[in-house]
């Protein structure tokens, strides 16, 4: 019961959950050190099973996962992976099938969907495959054994993770990580000061029809998950010894922000993550808002246009969605109650606000108005992208691919799916010097103001933006692209309302 009221905790206000989450650690540690330390008489005289182990290591993976959701600390993650895998070496699910109990195989099958979301986020693709292949083996013994009623739903599972496969193979040049290494950091000028702003938290919200996902993660919110964090830490865990560490134990220091994670929210759901970030927000501390989203166009011109006048990206209606379409038809005097409008997050700009939006009416947000002179950043995707990449669609924005891995959006974009690992390293070579470049250019540029001296103080945040200037310079010159198509942009504002497009 405790473990099920941890993972059913919302996400925002930690000082509520934090509690919960130490006591149940304290549970599962005892739980773990008293099976280990008396196994035998567990096995001879209670009949212990091996599954019944195999469902404790599941669960205490299940606590660490939860653990980083909650914190983004990307160390919980290798803790996760080391009780699965130890799961999957020792074979602790391999005598369900014997046991004819089909809540037992369900178990196992959780186990390998929790596994390869693990997997995917710590980028180890290589078991991600192999569990795949191994979880379509399972789901396929099962629904010919039991007539049970979840039967499509496992399906729909595996046919959410084959184009995550084939996105992979297509990808087959290595295995990149795409956090942020150790060290990574701009040149800073002389006198420069560093650490008065960091970012804190982090809004990665994901509405788009029919794009690549996996349980609750789209590829856009995978891939600026990724770009947020920094690597994993090895910590004393082996994957073949698992045991667990207190979170307590922890460096008290958090390296990454602190992240929500919002599949297809409704307004309601997104507003209330919001202002319980805005609330929790420490001093000198940013917010960054990545919205994901389709598109909501204004119905009609007004004589007045406000920031509830150019449309915004949509929310989750809870409506059926017919033919991708999930606009609801309604008297066009009024405007659409599940957008997402520029005016929703003035309220917002009030501490440091860093807003990207990734959508086909991202222009909506062009016009956005720094109301109280605090440091405010808007990276706005193009609008509209050539056939060639629409057809693409389905595997994540172009744009989001630039801001996560610039040179795989390169590869991507020119036709290429392969790349010798030198000339790689060579090429990468050259892309942190361009964005050093940028940099000093953003450093010395009068029109950015103080906005640039704060995103370099946040070190998490301070790529995105030479990223995002790369992506705007190719996106006409090297895509062949129709000037009248919406382009991307970039807008850092100052407390006088001065703007920086394209440098």
């Amino acid at each position: 019961m405790q473990f099920h009221f941890c993972r059913d905790l919302p996400q925002y206000g930690q000082k509520q959950w934090q509690s919960y989450f130490g006591r149940t650690f304290d549970v599962y540690t005892k739980l773990w050190k008293f099976q280990q330390q008396h196994r035998q008489v567990l096995d001879n005289r209670y009949g212990l099973k091996r599954w019944q182990i195999g469902e404790i290591a599941s669960k205490i993976g299940q606590l660490y996962y939860h653990y980083y959701l909650r914190t983004s600390e990307t160390s919980y993650l290798n803790e996760a992976f080391s009780f699965y895998s130890a799961i999957r070496q020792r074979s602790y699910y391999s005598q369900v099938t014997k046991e004819d109990r089909p809540e037992l195989v369900v178990k196992k099958l959780r186990y390998y969907a929790r596994f390869i979301v693990v997997c995917l986020l710590l980028n180890k693709m290589d078991v991600v495959k192999d569990l795949v292949k191994e979880l379509s083996d399972e789901i396929e013994d099962y629904t010919h054994r039991f007539n049970t009623e979840d039967q499509l739903e496992w399906n729909l599972v595996l046919q959410e993770a084959d184009p995550v496969m084939v996105l992979n193979d297509d990808n087959t040049i290595v295995i990149i990580s795409n956090r942020l290494a150790e060290g990574t950091g701009p040149m800073l000028e002389q006198g420069m000061v560093v650490g008065q702003l960091m970012l804190a938290d982090a809004l990665i919200i994901g509405n788009c029809n029919n794009q690549v996902k996996f349980s609750e993660l789209t590829i856009d919110m995978f891939r600026m998950l990724q770009a947020l964090e920094r690597e994993p830490m090895n910590l004393t865990s082996q994957m073949n010894k698992p045991g667990l560490q207190d979170p307590a134990e922890k460096p008290t220091k958090r390296e990454n922000p602190h992240k929500y994670l919002l599949y297809k929210p409704t307004f309601s759901q997104l507003y209330t993550f919001l202002a319980a970030s805005f609330k929790e927000l420490p001093a000198n501390s940013a917010l960054l808002i990545y919205l994901s989203a389709t598109g909501v166009f204004p119905t009609g011109r007004s004589d007045y246009e406000g920031p509830y006048d150019f449309g915004g990206v949509l929310t989750n209606s809870n409506r059926d969605v017919v033919n991708g379409d999930a606009l609801h038809k309604r008297n066009q005097t009024y405007k659409e109650m599940h957008c997402l409008h520029p005016g929703d997050l003035y309220p917002y700009t009030r501490k440091p606000l860093f807003i990207i939006v990734d959508s086909s009416n991202s222009v909506a947000y062009k016009n956005f108005t720094n109301l109280f002179g605090q440091p405010l950043v808007c990276l706005l995707s193009p609008t509209a992208y050539p056939k060639a990449f629409q057809d693409h669609s389905q595997r994540g924005s172009l744009f989001t691919l630039f801001l996560n891995n610039p040179l795989m959006a390169f590869l991507f974009i020119s036709g290429l799916s392969s790349m010798r690992n030198g000339l790689w390293e060579k090429c990468q070579d050259h892309l942190r010097k361009i964005n050093r470049d940028i940099a000093q250019l953003l450093t010395h540029s009068r029109s950015v103001g103080n906005t640039w001296d704060c995103i370099v103080s946040a070190r998490t945040t301070w790529l995105l933006l030479p990223e995002s200037a790369i992506f705007s310079k190719n996106w006409v010159r090297y895509c062949h692209i129709d000037s009248s198509w919406g382009r991307p942009d970039a807008i850092p504002l100052t407390a006088h309302g001065q703007e920086w497009r394209h440098f």
